[in-house]
C-alpha cells in the first residue's frame, strides 16, 4: 500500500473518529479538538515510525495551499460592514491596542533574542522576528464557540472577544501579507522585479479580481452544492495564483472573503459552506504540519519556544488590562478578558506552514516549531480559559459556576438568579416582582446595537 493511500484513510479514519467525538468533548469536558492531528502526524512522520515519508508529504504540497486559501477566506467572511458599523469605537479601540501591542512586544523581543541567541543575524532577525509577533497576533475562536455553545448574548465583554478575534485575524493576516510582500524571492529573467509595494498591491489584486468574478457569475446562487464547487474553485485560483507569485495566500483569499461577504445575498448558505470544510482542511493541515514537522531538543530553539510563549500570554493577558482601565471599562469588560484570547489553532497553523514553506526566509524551522508548540500548549484549553474569563463577568454564566459543565443542565433553578440551558441560549431571569421570565437570545444579525 502506498504511502499516499495510508495518509488519506489515515485522514478519512481521524476525522470520522473526531467528528463523532467533537460533540461530546466539547460540551462534557470543554474540549477543543484538534490538536491530536498534530500529534498523530508526528508519530506518523519519519521523525518517530516512518509510516509516511516525508516524500509523501511534500507532494500534498497544493493542499497545504488549498487549506491555507480556505482559511483566509473564512476570516474574510467575518468583516461585513453594516455589521461593522454598529460595533462602538470603544470595542474597537481596545481590539486594536491589543493586536498592535502583542505584536510590537512580542516581535520586539524576538528581534532582540534571535541574534542573541546565534540563529540569525541582526540584519536578517527582523524577518523571523515580525512574522512571529504575526502569528502571536492570531487567537482561535474555537474556544469562544464551545464555551458559548448556542447561547448567542449581547454581554460587552462578549462582543468584545468576538470584535478582537476578527481584528486579531485582520491584523496577522495583513502583517504577513506585507512581510512576504518585503521579502520577495524577484522572478527569474525579469527585466525589473516589482517592489515590494507593487507586490503587496499585486496580493490584494488577486483577492480582489477573485471576488468579482465569483460574484459575477454566482452572486445570485443559494444552491449549496453549487456554492461548495464554485467556492473551492475561486480558492484554488486565488490561493494558487499567489503560491506562484510568491505572495501570500491567506492575505488574497482574505480579500476575496471581505468581497464576497459584502456583495453577494446568499451570505448565510457562503458561511455555511465554508464552516462545513473549514474543519477538514483545518485537520489536514494539522497532519501535514505534524509529518513535516522536526520537534528539537536544542536549546536555542527551546529558550525561543519559551521566550514566544511567556511573552505573547503576558502581553494578552495585561495588555486588554491595561488598555481596560485606561478607557474606563474595566467595570463592563473585568481585567482578565485578556485570557480568552490565549489559544491559538488554525490560522496560527495557517500563517506557520506558509512561512515554513518559503526557503528564502530565514529559520522557518525555528518559527514553524514555536508557532506550533504553542498550539500544542494552548489549544486544548482555550474554551476553558473562555469561560475562566467571562465566569466574572456574564451574570448568565455565573450561576454555572459552582457546575461541572458535564452535570444535567435541566436542574431547576435557584430562586432570584439567572439560569442558561446550554442547549437553546434561552435562560430564566428573575423579574421585579421575583418571579421569573423566559428569555430569548437575539438573532445574530439583527440590527441591535452592539
Amino acid at each position: 500500500m502506498s504511502a499516499s493511500l495510508v495518509l488519506i484513510i489515515v485522514v478519512a479514519t481521524a476525522y470520522l473518529a473526531t467528528h463523532l467525538l467533537y460533540e461530546w468533548l466539547a460540551k462534557r469536558l470543554l474540549i477543543v479538538s484538534g490538536a491530536e492531528y498534530l500529534v498523530l502526524g508526528i508519530l506518523l512522520g519519519p521523525q518517530v515510525t516512518g509510516v509516511i515519508p516525508i516524500e509523501a508529504a511534500n507532494s500534498f504540497g497544493p493542499i497545504i495551499v488549498l487549506g491555507i486559501g480556505w482559511i483566509g477566506l473564512t476570516v474574510g467572511m467575518q468583516f461585513y460592514l453594516p455589521r461593522l458599523v454598529r460595533i462602538t469605537g470603544l470595542t474597537f479601540r481596545l481590539a486594536v491596542i491589543e493586536s498592535l501591542v502583542t505584536l510590537g512586544v512580542v516581535g520586539g523581543v524576538l528581534w532582540w533574542a534571535f541574534p542573541a541567541l546565534g540563529l540569525t543575524s541582526e540584519f536578517w532577525a527582523i524577518v523571523p522576528a515580525l512574522a512571529l509577533g504575526a502569528i502571536a497576533v492570531a487567537s482561535t475562536p474555537a474556544g469562544l464557540d464551545i464555551a458559548l455553545r448556542d447561547r448567542k448574548r449581547r454581554e460587552p465583554v462578549v462582543n468584545q472577544l468576538e470584535t478582537s478575534l476578527g481584528v486579531n485575524a485582520f491584523v496577522a493576516i495583513v502583517t504577513v501579507g506585507i512581510l512576504f510582500a518585503w521579502v520577495h524571492r524577484a522572478p527569474v529573467n525579469a527585466s525589473r522585479p516589482p517592489t515590494p509595494t507593487e507586490w503587496a498591491v499585486i496580493t490584494v489584486g488577486v483577492g480582489v479580481l477573485g471576488g468579482t468574478l465569483f460574484h459575477l457569475f454566482l452572486g445570485e446562487e443559494r444552491k449549496v452544492d453549487r456554492l461548495v464547487v464554485s467556492l473551492g474553485g475561486a480558492v484554488i485560483l486565488a490561493s494558487g495564483t499567489a503560491a506562484y507569485l510568491n505572495v501570500s495566500p491567506l492575505l488574497a483569499t482574505l480579500v476575496i472573503g471581505i468581497v464576497l461577504v459584502n456583495t453577494s445575498r446568499g451570505r448565510a448558505e457562503l458561511r455555511t459552506v465554508l464552516a462545513g470544510a473549514e474543519r477538514p482542511f483545518y485537520y489536514v493541515l494539522l497532519l501535514l504540519a505534524g509529518l513535516s514537522w522536526r520537534p528539537t531538543t536544542s536549546w536555542t530553539v527551546l529558550a525561543v519556544i519559551a521566550l514566544y510563549v511567556f511573552t505573547r500570554t503576558s502581553t494578552k493577558v495585561y495588555a486588554t488590562r491595561w488598555s481596560t482601565r485606561w478607557n474606563g471599562a474595566t467595570a463592563q469588560l473585568g481585567g482578565d478578558w485578556g485570557k480568552a484570547l490565549i489559544g491559538q489553532g488554525r490560522l496560527t497553523v495557517a500563517m506557520a506552514l506558509d512561512y515554513a514553506r518559503r526557503p528564502e526566509l530565514p529559520i522557518g524551522d525555528v518559527v514553524f516549531t514555536a508557532a506550533l508548540a504553542s498550539v500544542l500548549l494552548t489549544e486544548f484549553a482555550a474554551a476553558r480559559l473562555v469561560r475562566a474569563a467571562l465566569l466574572p463577568i456574564v451574570e448568565p454564566l455565573r450561576d454555572l459556576a459552582h457546575r461541572l459543565p458535564w452535570l444535567d443542565a435541566e436542574q431547576e433553578p435557584v430562586p432570584g438568579e439567572t439560569s442558561v440551558s446550554p442547549e437553546s441560549g434561552e435562560f430564566i431571569a428573575p423579574t421585579a416582582d421575583g418571579a421569573s421570565t423566559l428569555m430569548r437570545p437575539d438573532d445574530d444579525d439583527s440590527g441591535a446595537k452592539r
